[in-house]
């Protein structure tokens, strides 16, 4: 359906992939894989048309409907949430009025036997054609189903998009996407902003409703539920495995291993090879063989080994200092915001050594209560920190407060105690920190960067409760398998705020979920929390279809 031919892309002389070909056919699910900066989102872009390669060419058959969302956009802002997505369904409006007006040039003109005429005629058919085919009675339907899917509420739908963060206008572009029933549809990293049931309900769309999918993601579970393809762009080039994620990371590893050995064997033969020049060089009977020898070598092309996976790389906190066996009770706490409640009379008591995710639907106030427990906001009620509670804080604005003057090898350097520090760059080459990015002024890093630093700092600060606030939203994959590891040897208490089910699974055995104005405790992992909510979910459904 989509042909790439040849790709390549190049920046001041150096190639971030060079001469990369495949195809997208009708109903692959694409997982797009590779560490950060190895070219993914701009292989998206090329893809979309959003970006021209320097050299090569991409090839979309005529009337291919190709939607793109990319990680970082904005609405306008002079509509409503309603009136924005149902922007996707004007052409129907447009194609009415230009069947209408191409009739009223028929019963105008008198040249009825002329080629123009004639022509009129068949535009006129075509166009009726395709709008008669178009079930256009049920789109409002449409637009409040998939706004709702994506975790909106009825009544937003009337309120100006101006009102939303940019995560949620990102779930408005989604829904505009998704309602256009693309025949390929391109997205980076489309679960950055939403939460755990707007993930579930996404990938139940994907699966049952869309055709060609190409999805960069660093949700491990949405990527192997959704996809049956995997397509790693690594050192240039790329590896196109006809299997999901999980079956790529097998696949992949038996790949490494085998050019492992190939190159060992090669630098063998390299080495034997040079010996022998090196002793007959000087030999008159050998010179044919020594020349031989020589232009094999000039010739040779090296065997490369792919990047080494820092996912087995373990990092340790340093001892807790011992705290209070309550580091977090909870007594009636409330907080509104003006006459919005955002939650009330919340009770929880968070016992030494817990490790509990806050999960709940956007603006139901996980970061709210952070900030309370922080002491960053007023609220009503009683909070109390244990005894000797040392706390370890990331938010989501914790990158900028970063020394912006330090290198990145320095910011690490600084926080660093005793034996950790002989692998300092171990573990910055982990968070994807290696080479000369090591040598980087903090100024300028990306905010993607910045974050990454700001975890690694965090992980080697003696603390005893940890309260993280969505912490993987710029990790991939591997790196975030190195702090979920971190976490779990963690021996302090932990408070994590995610949508990453995959991170919180075996990590956390303890699930507050906010919702409706409540905290509600749930002694449980995430998974059996999420089988819980769906069977709920369920029997509300049945109750309301019995009544």
């Amino acid at each position: 359906m989509i042909s790439a031919e040849n790709l390549t892309v190049e920046f001041s002389g150096s190639a971030l992939f060079k001469d990369i070909s495949f195809q997208i056919n009708e109903k692959d699910r694409i997982a797009l894989m590779g560490k950060n900066g190895a070219g993914k989102s701009t292989l998206l872009k090329i893809l979309a048309g959003e970006r021209t390669p320097t050299r090569g060419v991409v090839t979309v058959p005529k009337d291919t409907v190709v939607a793109y969302l990319p990680q970082h956009l904005m609405t306008e802002d002079h509509r409503t949430v309603f009136e924005e997505t149902a922007q996707v369904f004007n052409y129907i409006k447009e194609a009415e009025k230009e069947i209408d007006r191409l009739n009223e040039e028929l019963s105008t003109r008198t040249d009825y036997e002329s080629d123009d005429y004639m022509k009129l005629i068949e535009k006129v058919s075509a166009l009726s054609e395709k709008f008669y085919a178009i079930d256009n009675v049920h789109f409002d339907e449409d637009v409040e189903r998939t706004l709702m899917g994506l975790g909106f509420e009825r009544e937003d739908f009337n309120r100006p998009t101006s009102d939303f963060s940019g995560g949620w206008r990102m779930r408005i572009e989604l829904a505009k996407l998704l309602l256009k029933n693309p025949d390929v549809l391109l997205l980076d990293e489309p679960t950055n902003h939403l939460d755990i049931e707007s993930i579930q309900w996404l990938e139940d769309f994907i699966k049952e409703s869309a055709k060609a999918v190409v999805v960069i993601s660093h949700d491990k579970k949405f990527v192997d539920s959704i996809t049956t393809r995997t397509i790693e762009v690594t050192m240039g080039r790329i590896y196109d495995y006809k299997a999901s994620y999980s079956q790529y990371l097998i696949l992949r590893q038996e790949r490494r291993e085998q050019q492992q050995k190939q190159y060992e064997e090669q630098q063998k033969m390299i080495q034997e090879t040079k010996d022998f020049i090196e002793r007959f060089k000087g030999t008159y009977s050998k010179t044919l063989q020594v020349q031989s020898r020589v232009k094999m070598l000039e010739k040779l092309q090296i065997i490369e080994v792919d990047e080494e996976d820092t996912s087995r790389l373990k990092l340790r906190f340093p001892p807790s200092p011992r705290s209070g066996q309550y580091p977090v009770i909870a007594e009636g706490v409330g907080k509104s915001f003006g006459e919005k409640t955002v939650f009330k009379n919340a009770a929880f008591t968070i016992q030494r050594g817990d490790k509990v995710a806050f999960v709940g639907r956007n603006g139901e106030g996980k970061s709210t209560l952070v900030k309370c427990i922080m002491g960053e906001l007023d609220f009503e009620g009683k909070l109390q920190l244990g005894h000797n509670v040392k706390i370890g804080y990331f938010a989501q604005n914790q990158a900028s407060l970063l020394d912006e003057n330090l290198t990145v090898f320095q910011t690490i350097d600084d926080i660093a105690k005793g034996d950790i520090r002989t692998k300092i760059k171990d573990m910055l080459g982990a968070f994807m920190f290696s080479g000369e990015a090591i040598d980087k002024k903090v100024k300028v890093l990306s905010g993607g960067e910045r974050t990454r630093l700001a975890i690694l700092r965090l992980l080697l600060e003696p603390v005893n409760l940890l309260i993280l606030d969505e912490p993987t939203n710029h990790l991939d994959i591997k790196t975030k398998d190195v702090l979920k590891q971190a976490l779990k040897e963690f021996d302090g208490t932990l408070i994590v705020v995610s949508h990453d089910r995959d991170f919180l699974d075996g990590l956390v055995t303890k699930v507050y979920e906010f919702g409706h104005q409540k905290v509600k405790e749930h002694l449980c992992g995430i998974y059996e929390f999420l089988e819980t909510k769906r069977m709920e979910n369920l029997h509300e459904l049945e109750r309301k279809n019995t009544k």
